[in-house]
């Protein structure tokens, strides 16, 4: 996980999960729409997962 991919997850999360498929584009979208602290949330944990 690089240096940009953290600060833009941190500014629009869901364009920084976007290579890693529509689902979790989806979910980082729908929770940064519900509120920004859990899109910025799931956005880190999904780039900090090793498996995708």
């Amino acid at each position: 996980m690089s240096i940009w991919r953290v600060i833009l997850s941190i500014i629009f999360p869901p364009l920084a999960v976007l290579d890693k498929g529509c689902g979790s584009f989806l979910i980082t979208f729908i929770l940064w729409i519900c509120g920004w602290v859990p899109g910025v949330i799931a956005a880190l944990v999904i780039l900090n997962n090793p498996e995708r």
